[in-house]
């Protein structure tokens, strides 16, 4: 069964359109750029022409991910709720710190500039899950069990 990926929709809509942006466009121009490079002559020899195909390849792997990610995508919305779900925004400080750290519970592909994203299925992620405020939750790192206290929960 392939993994879900929660997203907000507005992430969704922002990969949706890049998606229908590549499959049209973008191939377009590749094939331009191909075809430009081939008029060059002796294709042995010619770096524009390398260089076009390692970008087709490139942004067909691309395709093929936002398709797949579009395809598997579940929308979650800001609950309001007091527990910690996909999409919400955790602060959260490990024992024997005193830094809060601050971490979007959701795909990579929802990151910002100024928040970490913290995928639900790791084990941090999927041991925050369903917890609240003031909880202590353990997981498991490869150095050993770590703890961390919840101090917010946004949206």
């Amino acid at each position: 069964m392939p993994d879900i990926h929660h997203l907000s929709q507005d992430a969704y809509d922002r990969l949706q359109a890049e998606h229908e942006e590549l499959t049209t466009h973008g191939r377009t121009d590749i094939a331009r750029k191909i075809q430009a490079a081939r008029e060059l002559g002796d294709l042995s020899e010619n770096g524009d022409y390398h260089a076009a195909k390692e970008e087709q390849g490139k942004m067909e792997a691309r395709i093929r991910h936002l398709a797949a990610l579009l395809e598997n995508a579940e929308i979650v919305e800001s609950t309001g709720s007091d527990k910690v779900t996909a999409g919400s925004i955790v602060g959260i400080v490990y024992e024997g710190d005193d830094e809060t750290e601050r971490y979007l519970i959701g795909s990579i592909e929802e990151r910002r500039d100024d928040l970490e994203v913290m995928s639900p299925g790791s084990p941090l992620g999927a041991a925050l899950l369903d917890h609240a405020v003031g909880d202590v939750v353990q997981f498991e790192a490869p150095g050993g069990m770590l703890s961390v206290e919840i101090v917010s929960i946004e949206g």
